[in-house]
């Protein structure tokens, strides 16, 4: 059986300190709109899509984690442990938060997509305090457009939750967020900060914009 880390009282925030964080980043999916092809090794702006993600936001945490089903020893390389879902046939992104929180040895985990080279560099300072603030369970990034349900910061508490939840044969992600203490964090004239990559063309048009940003 999973052991999960237990935070302490809830109503006692967590200051934000690298040791209180694990970072992990999903890159197990099929990417079925990039024929196929793994989406965190597509090269973009001269390095693996992944990496811009990695880069960003790996020194915030004590722990970082990839989430990866398939070219394992190809994201090993990046230097950070590679596991893959527990749970057979790319169920999609809670299979893999549930992968993640079985490794998390800290009270908070940011979960990102590898596929969003581009977020705020505050991403994880903001949802953070807002979920300390709101005595929340989970905090989920927002843009001025649309809700993001993959960028999210949960406490690691909640592994038993979601085996709970998958084991009852559910699998979509908002469902079960109705049913936790959720907070949703607001990144206002951001939009274009939350763009993914789907297609070859999207990536071309993100690497444009990385390649023209210094501060990216």
């Amino acid at each position: 059986m999973a052991t999960f880390f237990i935070p302490s009282a809830r109503s006692t925030p967590v200051p934000a300190t690298n040791n209180n964080i694990t970072l992990a980043v999903l890159a197990g999916g099929r990417a079925r709109r990039m024929e196929g092809e793994d989406k965190g090794l597509v090269t973009v702006a001269g390095k693996p899509m992944i990496s811009h993600v990695l880069d960003r936001f790996a020194p915030d945490a004590a722990q970082t984690l990839i989430i990866a089903n398939r070219n394992q020893q190809a994201y090993a390389e990046l230097g950070h442990p590679v596991f893959g879902d527990e749970l057979e046939g790319f169920q999609g992104p809670m299979a893999g938060m549930r992968t993640a929180l079985r490794h998390c040895d800290s009270p908070y985990l940011l979960v990102l997509p590898c596929d969003v080279p581009m977020l705020p560099g505050d991403l994880l300072h903001k949802m953070l305090d807002q979920l300390q603030r709101e005595d929340a369970q989970i905090a989920v990034a927002c843009d001025d457009e649309r809700e993001h349900s993959v960028i999210l910061l949960m406490r690691s508490d909640l592994g038993p939750s979601i085996d709970e939840f998958l084991a009852n044969g559910d699998r979509k992600i908002l469902l079960w967020y109705n049913q936790k203490r959720l907070t949703k964090v607001t990144f206002s004239g951001q939009a274009e900060a939350f763009a993914n990559i789907n297609t070859a063309e999207q990536r071309d048009e993100l690497e444009q914009r990385l390649l023209a940003n210094k501060d990216l």
